[in-house]
């Protein structure tokens, strides 16, 4: 019986989702990744279930946050936009 093959499963899935997944909020573009590091897995989990803004951070980074923070967005639009990068990579933030 063969292994199975980490990386090329990974390379599979990359193919077909890429490295990130983007979004457009008045006219400025932001990426979240399609896959999650354990370290970011690990600092998601540390989060409260509240901290919707210390989840933005840790997905956008700080350069892509700072922007993101300047828009005038309601908690609907970020639930929609959470909802929709769940059901393109799999990674079901925002749920419960």
């Amino acid at each position: 019986m063969a292994s199975f093959d980490v990386n090329a499963a990974r390379a599979q899935r990359l193919e077909a989702l890429g490295r990130t997944w983007s979004f457009d909020l008045d006219g400025d573009t932001f990426e979240l990744p399609t896959e999650l590091t354990r370290a970011t897995a690990a600092a998601l989990r540390s989060l409260d279930d509240n901290d919707v803004d210390g989840l933005l951070r840790l997905l956008l980074g700080e350069e892509q946050f700072g922007r993101f923070e300047r828009h005038d967005i309601t908690m609907q639009d970020i639930a929609a936009l959470l909802e929709a990068y769940g059901k393109e990579t799999g990674l079901g933030l925002g749920e419960g």
